[in-house]
């Protein structure tokens, strides 16, 4: 009698099982590159309202993001001047002060310095400034009513010591001389408040030596510190 044929097992069951993962896992890449579309049109749209926020044009150099067709600047415009030109419109507008050296503007690292010397706006010992001073103080007000840096006000003095009513250390006076200048701006220029500081040095900060006369008057000054722009740099995303 002939035996029936024993039926063999599915050796094809583990076609399915594979056709399955990579269904799933063509699934996973689709999602995965659906989020990185997303990604990209954001961050198109945020690099946009960067650029735009910078007035980036064909004129300036611009950094291309990666994957998008968008760019922002690579150097982004100064919205402040420049050192240079704040520079011109002091020698501009106090040739005169600067000729008879009751003002002198120098520059630094934080940027330009106006010192207004007490020769030309304080009596020796007096926080208050003279009136004779007022003209030449509002062409200085003039001058800064333009500028859009910041602006320290630093009260200086030279080494020999104070002890008076008002004052009993060169630190009172520094510092009185600084807010009285500060107060005037706010007051009769009408330089905004945002933009002021005041401090003082008292005899700590000189610029010249104290150890004659003329040194002395150099460093018995307010000095009007027009902070520098400063560009901020921009990396663009990886």
């Amino acid at each position: 009698m002939r035996k029936a044929r024993k039926a063999s097992g599915n050796h094809e069951r583990w076609m399915v099982s594979h056709a399955d993962f990579m269904t799933l896992l063509f699934a996973f890449f689709v999602v995965l590159y659906s989020s990185a579309e997303v990604d990209r049109a954001k961050m198109a749209r945020l690099s946009g309202a960067i650029a735009a926020g910078f007035g980036a044009n064909e004129g300036h150099p611009t950094v291309l993001i990666p994957g998008t067709t968008a760019a922002i600047p690579a150097h982004p415009i100064r919205s402040q001047e420049t050192v240079e030109a704040i520079r011109r419109k002091i020698e501009e507008g106090l040739a005169e002060e600067l000729k008879r050296r009751t003002v002198a503007v120098r520059e630094t690292p934080e940027g330009l310095v106006l010192s207004l010397r007490e020769v030309g706006f304080f009596d020796s010992g007096s926080a208050a400034l003279r009136s004779s001073s007022l003209d030449t103080f509002d062409r200085i007000g003039a001058v800064l009513a333009t500028v859009e840096s910041s602006l320290r006000i630093e009260g200086h003095t030279d080494n020999v010591p104070i002890h008076t009513a008002l004052f009993q250390s060169n630190w009172e006076l520094s510092t009185a001389r600084a807010t009285e200048i500060t107060r005037l701006l706010l007051t009769r220029e009408k330089i905004g408040p945002a933009r002021l500081s005041a401090a003082g040095y008292a005899e700590y900060h000189p610029i010249a030596e104290n150890g004659n006369e003329e040194g002395r008057r150099l460093n018995r000054r307010v000095d009007l510190v027009i902070v520098a722009p400063h560009e901020v740099a921009i990396t663009a995303p990886r």
